[in-house]
């Protein structure tokens, strides 16, 4: 009997150096990593390797090996979110005010009122058997709603916007929007995994207690990870690690995706903290690199361009279109009647636009729990690709020399990254 553990031992390093050649040619052409991250583990999948080499794509990927790296995909995933909530400043949404929550919140509202519109015309053709028509509505409706704060974050930082007054009113706007958007999310696939209204409203109670009740520790939690932090760093790595697996733990119990734990718990943790801080940059400079593609390739293995109907092309303009619209135009319509100029205007929805990671997140999310079919997915995967590569060379051209969303200081090093490396 072959050993089990050699095709995980083949499967992983491939994964993770496709991503990294992958990341590292997009640079070049001034894009996120998290884009050629994305397209490698497509092109892994059925719509390049297997379909040029089923041989070579079965002998890298075979179906045995799959639940192995779907698992450390996941774990990757988890921890990904975490640093995500451990990064999100909560203090700035409580002061959002005015035009940043102007734009917050018709940069949400727009793409889900279209996106519910056009749900309601997918709907017989990509629901899933058994899904009813509101949790998939709202759950299209939040896809084509979501803004990649962390990838939007990276682009700025790569150009040297993050100080500016375009890049601090966009990344108030994008946490403001993300916040809303996860809470939306929640609600969708707690009423998708449970089926009726009131099981759904049970299940988001049990979260928003759960969320509560994090809060609530938090005092006890920092004085825990100081203590510990006097003992050195490796302990601090394990408890956040153990935390973040354990919450994620407990929200799949109550009935929610564990990535919402992992997230919960990220934004639980104390802040200000020097060995919370270096534990979050280990596991940022470890576990990212590794284990994160391989939820790339999981997403690819279920990413099939070849196999897509004509027909199924038109549907994908449609989504694209819609959520252009409905996010570029309402942030950008939105700073616009707040007083803004166009090129402001312009350059917000841009940014606002660009989804990243942060929605195959949550494709990922609709996916595994049977929200969405994987024709769907792979239409919301296209779009996703599109409007992120699309924010860095359209914001080049809308800024132009304006003070405002030109760096205040010159950055001669191409590779200059100062925002984290989880903002993918």
């Amino acid at each position: 009997m072959s050993d089990p553990l050699l095709p995980v031992l083949l499967a992983v390093p491939v994964v993770v150096l496709a991503c990294q050649a992958g990341g590292r040619a997009v640079r070049l052409l001034g894009q996120p990593p998290v884009i050629g991250e994305i397209l490698a583990g497509i092109l892994l999948g059925p719509s390049l390797l297997g379909w040029l080499a089923p041989t070579v794509q079965h002998h890298l990927l075979p179906p045995s090996v799959l639940p192995v790296t779907s698992a450390l995909g996941n774990l990757g995933l988890m921890a990904f979110l975490f640093l995500i909530g451990l990064e999100l400043d909560l203090r700035s949404l409580r002061t959002t005010r005015g035009a940043v929550a102007a734009v917050s919140l018709t940069g949400l509202l727009l793409p889900l009122a279209l996106g519910a519109g056009l749900a309601a015309a997918l709907y017989p053709q990509f629901a899933p058997d058994g899904v009813g028509r509101l949790p998939f509505t709202l759950f299209v409706a939040v896809a084509l709603s979501i803004t990649a704060f962390p990838v939007l974050a990276r682009i700025l930082a790569d150009r040297g916007l993050e100080t500016t007054p375009l890049g601090a009113f966009a990344l108030a706007c994008a946490a403001t929007d993300d916040a809303l958007a996860w809470c939306l999310l929640t609600a969708a696939v707690a009423l998708a995994t449970t089926g009726t209204a009131l099981s759904a409203l049970t299940t988001l109670a049990l979260t928003a207690a759960y969320a509560a009740a994090l809060a609530l520790i938090r005092p006890l939690l920092r004085s825990l990870l100081e203590r510990a932090g006097r003992t050195g760093d490796e302990l601090v790595l394990a408890l956040l690690f153990a935390g973040l697996c354990l919450s994620a733990y407990i929200t799949d119990q109550i009935g929610v995706h564990p990535a919402f734990g992992a997230f919960l718990f990220g934004a639980a943790a104390p802040r200000g903290l020097p060995a919370v801080e270096r534990s979050a940059a280990r596991i940022r400079a470890v576990v990212l690199p590794l284990l994160l593609p391989l939820f790339f390739v999981d997403a690819g293995l279920h990413t099939d361009f070849s196999h897509l109907p004509a027909g199924q092309w038109g549907w994908g303009a449609a989504i694209l279109a819609v959520a252009v619209v409905g996010k570029w135009g309402g942030a950008a319509g939105a700073a616009r009647l707040t007083g803004a100029d166009w090129r402001w205007s312009a350059a917000v929805g841009t940014l606002m636009n660009c989804r990243g990671l942060t929605e195959l997140v949550v494709l990922g999310i609709g996916l595994q729990t049977g929200v969405i079919t994987e024709t769907l997915f792979t239409l919301l995967v296209i779009m996703t690709v599109i409007t992120t590569a699309a924010t860095a060379p359209i914001l080049r051209r809308v800024a132009g020399d304006d003070p405002r969303m030109t760096p205040t200081a010159p950055h001669d090093d191409p590779e200059r990254a100062p925002a984290p490396e989880a903002t993918r």
